[in-house]
């Protein structure tokens, strides 16, 4: 009865407020949808004729999916709400707030822009308590009020972003086949993996592809390995000083971190080819051992987009699984995550933009996202089983299970370090030079840049 109810309610607010329901994706009351956090922001707002305007990255199929996100943050305040894409984004959101320009809200795919305007006045802090919901209701929450907090125009801290979309990077690909065939099971610690890596190289076997070329980008995907170490050695806040340099490149934390990546990658025996092809190796192409017949290698550590370089008809559940890139045991550090995510930030405020912050904070602005898949969300209170898919709600449960989330370290590096030396000194350390040397030249270049 109750469901009942609240399904009529659902369903008189979405016509009431402006829309057509039968314009909307998925139903009023059907589905696992958070309907009832739906039901309490629409009975706080009514803004017919208000607008608000917002620019983000996301272009093609995933402006098609925001955009029907959207449509119930419409049909519940009668306000509209145009979203433009942009492959240029981060120049064009600078180039319009000093113009005065900027749309009501901007879509940031990495803090570090986000921070850089709110220290130039160009972003309006959150609503006073934003910081303790988001501490309150978000997995690992302290983590997402540290990486939305930034130093404002009068130098004083404040809640400038709201992270929406998060992207993962704490993952280790396997064959499940091969495992199973072995009779290997999933490591649970940073002490188990290595025993597993030396196992399989007992037995016989490749444990680990791994590939660092991208072109002009080649080192990058090393730079990841050394983060997930960082996080796996090291304090998160040993993690926050090395980002900003108050912890030196140079720093014995940072080349143990270094010489960890090592531990697997430097070793002829643990990767396919032998660790001179892990630098030569296409970073696109270097999963392609675990679908070969032996498998070429068992395990594969990268981010969540890596299915996008698995063979044409691969099923991620059967013929690849992951599961988390684990810590030590021994450290007591926890469950750190590395990753990425997108933020929203008010470049011009308004009631209809407050409202539409208001709204990114329920349940089903974010279920209504994950339904349509290549979602995952930090928010703890949606439902898992509103997941497109298998995958994707066992990378969420991840998040979930996360007591720290990092930013990825290079995209909040001064360019010229995070996008340049640090990526052609892991292509050094894996040909060779040692790791202290390696990182004392990207901290003497870090320097320079000062």
């Amino acid at each position: 009865m109750k469901h009942a109810l609240y399904a009529s309610v659902a369903a008189l607010a979405l016509t009431a407020q402006g829309g057509a329901a039968a314009d909307l994706k998925f139903a009023p009351g059907e589905g696992g949808f958070n309907w009832d956090s739906y039901n309490a922001f629409a009975d706080q707002y009514d803004l017919p004729g208000q607008t608000v305007e917002i620019t983000g990255p996301w272009t093609g199929n995933e402006k098609a999916k925001v955009d029907e996100v959207f449509k119930y943050f419409e049909a519940a305040t009668g306000a509209t709400a145009n979203y433009s894409g942009s492959d240029s984004f981060e120049q064009d959101i600078v180039i319009s707030s000093r113009a005065g320009s900027a749309p009501n809200l901007a879509v940031f795919p990495q803090p570090g822009l986000a921070a850089d305007m709110a220290k130039q006045g160009l972003l309006t802090p959150l609503a006073e308590g934003t910081a303790d919901w988001v501490a309150e209701n978000y997995s690992a929450g302290p983590s997402w009020v540290d990486l939305g907090t930034y130093e404002g125009p009068d130098g004083n801290d404040a809640l400038y972003g709201l992270f929406y979309r998060v992207d993962l990077k704490s993952l280790v690909w396997y064959s499940p086949i091969a495992f199973d065939e072995m009779g290997y099971d999933i490591p649970e610690s940073m002490e188990e993996l290595k025993e597993l890596s030396q196992q399989i190289v007992d037995d016989g076997g490749t444990p680990w592809c791994i590939g660092l070329g991208s072109g002009a980008a080649t080192g990058w995907p090393a730079t990841d390995w050394v983060e997930d170490m960082m996080l796996r050695t090291q304090t998160p806040e040993d993690y926050d000083a090395w980002v900003s340099n108050d912890l030196k490149f140079n720093d014995p934390k940072v080349v143990e971190a270094i010489e960890e990546f090592g531990w697997f990658a430097k070793n002829d025996d643990f990767v396919q080819g032998g660790a001179q092809a892990v630098a030569t190796t296409d970073f696109r192409d270097s999963p392609a051992g675990l679908f070969s017949i032996p498998p070429e290698c068992y395990m594969h550590r990268a981010a969540s987009f890596i299915p996008a370089f698995f063979p044409e008809g691969t099923e991620v559940g059967e013929d690849v699984d992951f599961f988390y890139f684990p810590a030590y045991e021994e450290k007591d550090l926890g469950k750190p995550v590395l990753g990425a995510g997108t933020l929203f930030g008010i470049t011009k405020p308004s009631e209809a933009t407050s409202a539409m912050i208001e709204f990114l904070k329920t349940p089903i602005a974010h279920e209504l996202w994950m339904a349509q898949g290549g979602f995952l969300t930090a928010h703890a209170g949606v439902n898992p089983d509103v997941y497109a898919e298998d995958s994707q709600r066992a990378q969420g449960q991840i998040l979930a299970d996360a007591t720290t989330f990092r930013f990825d370290a290079s995209d909040l590096m001064p360019a010229e370090i995070g996008a340049g030396a640090f990526w052609t000194g892991m292509v050094d350390y894996v040909t060779g030079t040692p790791a202290d040397a390696v990182a004392t030249d990207i901290q003497n270049r870090w320097d320079s840049i000062r």
